[in-house]
C-alpha cells in the first residue's frame, strides 16, 4: 500500500470473487484514491458498507489519498483501511446502530457516544474506528497506571481517559488498533506483585536460634544484589523458624547457606574482667549497657518490622530473569565471620574496689566490648590554668577596669599594653620578655605586674592561684570567707535556761560562702586550643539586716559567664564585675560631740572598683616541660628554703 497525493477521481474496481474460510465468496476490490476530497470518501464508505452516513454541516477539510494495489483486498478489509485513513485526518467514523455511522471531528468523538466494546478488543480487526472500553484492573492502581500510558492514547481523540478510583476503571475512547495495544500491556502487567514468588520454612533443629542465624544471613547477602528485591527471609523465634519468600529457583542456595548454620554449638560464653587505667569502671559500664541495649531493641524492631512493597509494573512470571546459578557457599567466597552485633547473653557490672569492668558473654561480646573499652579508657588531656584576679579602682572617666590598666584586648585575649614599663616590650601587639629566651613562659602575675602596678597605684591583686584539671572536667576556685548565718528556728519550749535554748527558741545555723568564685570546665583540642567554659561568682556584704531580733548580713551578687577560646599560653582578661560605694565621713573641730560635728568638715566619696580576672590555659604534655614553670619559681626562693625544696624534690624523683 502506498500514499500518494494525486488529483485524481476515486475509483474501485472488483477483482475477480476468492472463496471465504467459511465457504462464502468475498469479493476482492482494488483501490485508488489519488487526492480525493472528503465528500468522496464518505460517499465510498456509505456504499460499501450499505449504512446511511450521519455528519454534521461542517467537517475539517481533508484531502485525502490511499491507493492498494493488491487485487485480493476484500471490501471488508477496504472499509477498515478508509476508517483508518479517515482517523489519521482528525474524522471519527462512530457506528449507530445497524443502518447508520456518525461521522465527526475526532476531538468530539468521545461526547458521541461511540461503540461500548464489552469483550476484549483483541478479537476485532485492528482498525482507525473510534471506539470505547472500560479497562478495570485487579492489581495495579488506575491513578497510577494510566499517567504511564497516557503517551500511547491518540493525542487528538480529545480528553484524556476517565478514571473511576473507587472501582479502579477507566474509561478510554480511541481508536480500535489503539485499545487493542492498552489491553495487551494491562494482560501482561495487571499481575499480583509476589506473582512467581512461594514461601517456603526452614524448621532448625540443630539448637540454633532463628533470629541469629538470620542476622548471619543478613552479615553474609548484604553486598549481593542478585537475590533480587522480592525476597525476603525473617525469623520466627515463637517456632523457631526461617521464613523465606523467594523464586523457587533461588531455594538450593538457601537451603544449603542455612543447613551450614543450623549445627549444633556450644554456647561459648566466657567471664572476663577489663581493668580500666583512666576511666572510671561505672561511667564505662553505664554507657557500654547503654549501647548493648539500644542496638539490641533495634535489632527486635528490624525483625519484626514487614516492608509493605507495592510494585506497580511487575513483570509477568515469564518474564522473571533466571538467578545466577546455585554456587557453593566456598566458592562464593563467603566466609562466616565474626558478628559485630551484640548478643542477648551479654552483661556488664562494674566493680568499683578494683576499678574493673566485669563482662560475660560470647567470644564475639568479649572481643567487641575490648574494642571499645580501648577506645574508651584513654588518658585525657589535661590544662594548668593560671589565674590573676585583681581589683581596679576607677576614676571618673575609666569606663572599666581594663581600659584604666591600658591593656590591649583582642577577642579576650591579651595581646599588650598601651605603654611602655621595666623588664617588658610591647611590639606591634606582641609581649615579649628579653633576656629570658627558651625558659618558656614567665609567672603570669609577674607577666601582668606591670598593668597591676602602674604609676596611677589603682590596682590590687587580690589572689594568684593556679588550677589543673582535665578535659571536660570543671575546676572551682574560690577566695573568701565562710561565715555563720542562721537558717531556721526551732521552737524549743522544753528549754530550761540553758544557752541553747534562751527565749523558747532553738537556732540552725549554717556556713555562707562571701567570696570570689571561678568555675572553669576547658575542652582541650588536639591541636593546643582550648575552649573554656567560665562562670565568675562574686558576693560582697553590703551591710546586715535584723531578722527576728537577729543581725544578718546582706550580701550583693555578681555573676557572669563566659565561653573563651584560646591556645595554649595565651592570657585570657575577663572583666565588668564593677560594684560603686559611698562613705561618709567628718572631723570634729571641738571637744563637743554635737557642736564638734555640726562644725566639722564633711565629706562624701563614691568609689567604683571592677574585678579583672586573667587567665592562662596551658596545655599539659606530660613531659619534663610542664614543671619548667614551678621550677622557675623554686628559683626565686631564698637560698635555704630553695635547697630544702630541690633536695625534696631530687629524693622524690630518685625513688
Amino acid at each position: 500500500m502506498t500514499l500518494a497525493v494525486m488529483a485524481l477521481p476515486v475509483c474501485a474496481q472488483p477483482a475477480a470473487p476468492r472463496p471465504a474460510g467459511t465457504g462464502e465468496t468475498i469479493e476482492p476490490i482494488k483501490i485508488t484514491m489519488p487526492g480525493s476530497s472528503l465528500d468522496e470518501v464518505l460517499a465510498l464508505l456509505e456504499r460499501w458498507t450499505g449504512k446511511t452516513l450521519l455528519k454534521p454541516q461542517s467537517l475539517p477539510p481533508a484531502s485525502l489519498t490511499l491507493v492498494i494495489k493488491d487485487p485480493g483486498v476484500t471490501k471488508k478489509e477496504a472499509i477498515q483501511a478508509v476508517e483508518t485513513l479517515l482517523n489519521l485526518n482528525g474524522i471519527a467514523v462512530t457506528p449507530l446502530g445497524d443502518r447508520f455511522l456518525k461521522i465527526t471531528p475526532l476531538n468530539t468523538a468521545k461526547s458521541e457516544a461511540p461503540e461500548f466494546i464489552e469483550g476484549s478488543t483483541l478479537d476485532l480487526t485492528p482498525s482507525g474506528r473510534t471506539v470505547s472500553k472500560l479497562f478495570t484492573l485487579q492489581f495495579l492502581r488506575v491513578s497510577e497506571f494510566m499517567p504511564q500510558i497516557a503517551g500511547l492514547l491518540n493525542p487528538a481523540a480529545g480528553s484524556p481517559p476517565v478514571i473511576f478510583d473507587k472501582v479502579n476503571a477507566a474509561l478510554i475512547t480511541d481508536s480500535v488498533s489503539n485499545l487493542q495495544r492498552i489491553e495487551t500491556l494491562v494482560v501482561r502487567l495487571d499481575q499480583p506483585a509476589l506473582a512467581g514468588l512461594t514461601p517456603k520454612f526452614y524448621q532448625l533443629s540443630s539448637g540454633a536460634k532463628a533470629s541469629d542465624v538470620v542476622n548471619k544471613l543478613r552479615t553474609i547477602l548484604s553486598g549481593l544484589n542478585q537475590l533480587g528485591s522480592t525476597t525476603t527471609y525473617n525469623a520466627d523465634d515463637r517456632t523457631n523458624q526461617i521464613v523465606l519468600v523467594s523464586d523457587p529457583r533461588q531455594y538450593a542456595f538457601f537451603d544449603e547457606l542455612i543447613a551450614k548454620l543450623d549445627v549444633k554449638s556450644d554456647p561459648n560464653t566466657r567471664n572476663e574482667v577489663i581493668y580500666l587505667k583512666h576511666a572510671t569502671a561505672k561511667e564505662v559500664a553505664t554507657v557500654l549497657s547503654q549501647l548493648v541495649s539500644g542496638q539490641n531493641t533495634a535489632a527486635k524492631a528490624t525483625q519484626t518490622e514487614q516492608p509493605n512493597r507495592r510494585f506497580q509494573s511487575p513483570m509477568p512470571p515469564a518474564a522473571i530473569p533466571a538467578p545466577t546459578p546455585v554456587v557453593a557457599v566456598a566458592s562464593l567466597g563467603l566466609t562466616i565471620d565474626n558478628s559485630n552485633q551484640f548478643s542477648t547473653l551479654l552483661t556488664i557490672l562494674p566493680e568499683e574496689r578494683t576499678n574493673s569492668i566485669l563482662v560475660s558473654g560470647t567470644v564475639d561480646d568479649i572481643r567487641l566490648i575490648n574494642d571499645l573499652v580501648a577506645k574508651i579508657d584513654i588518658l585525657l588531656a589535661q590544662v594548668r590554668i593560671e589565674v590573676v584576679i585583681a581589683e581596679i579602682t576607677l576614676s571618673d572617666n575609666a569606663t572599666s577596669g581594663i581600659s584604666a590598666l591600658g591593656l590591649q584586648i583582642d577577642g579576650n585575649r591579651l595581646v599588650g599594653f598601651s605603654g611602655e614599663g621595666a623588664g617588658i616590650i610591647v611590639t606591634n601587639g606582641v609581649i615579649t620578655s628579653p633576656g629570658i629566651v627558651g625558659t618558656g613562659p614567665h609567672d603570669l602575675a609577674a607577666e601582668i605586674s606591670l598593668a597591676t602596678t602602674p604609676r596611677k597605684n589603682n590596682a590590687t591583686i587580690l589572689s594568684v592561684p593556679n588550677i589543673v584539671t582535665t578535659h571536660n572536667k570543671e575546676a572551682r576556685i574560690f577566695v573568701g570567707e565562710s561565715r555563720p548565718v542562721i537558717s531556721s528556728y526551732l521552737n524549743d519550749n522544753t528549754s530550761t535556761g540553758t544557752a541553747a535554748g534562751i527565749g523558747g527558741y532553738r537556732s540552725t545555723v549554717g556556713q555562707q560562702e562571701i567570696g570570689i568564685e571561678l568555675k572553669v570546665k576547658p575542652l582541650i583540642g588536639a591541636d593546643g586550643s582550648v575552649q573554656l567554659e567560665i562562670t565568675q561568682n562574686v558576693d560582697d556584704v553590703l551591710g546586715e539586716i535584723i531578722i527576728d531580733g537577729n543581725p544578718q548580713p546582706r550580701i550583693g551578687k555578681r555573676e557572669t559567664e563566659s565561653f573563651v577560646s584560646a591556645r595554649t599560653g595565651q592570657i585570657i582578661v575577663l572583666g565588668g564585675l564593677q560594684r560603686s560605694s559611698k562613705t561618709k565621713s567628718t572631723s570634729r573641730l571641738g571637744p563637743i560631740p554635737i557642736i564638734g560635728d555640726l562644725l566639722g568638715l564633711r565629706q562624701r566619696e563614691d568609689t567604683r572598683t571592677d574585678l579583672v580576672f586573667f587567665l592562662r590555659p596551658t596545655v599539659l604534655t606530660n613531659t619534663p616541660a610542664d614543671n619548667a614553670p614551678a621550677l622557675r619559681q623554686i628559683e626565686q626562693f631564698p637560698q635555704e628554703p630553695r635547697d630544702r625544696v630541690q633536695q625534696a624534690i631530687g629524693s622524690k624523683s630518685g625513688s
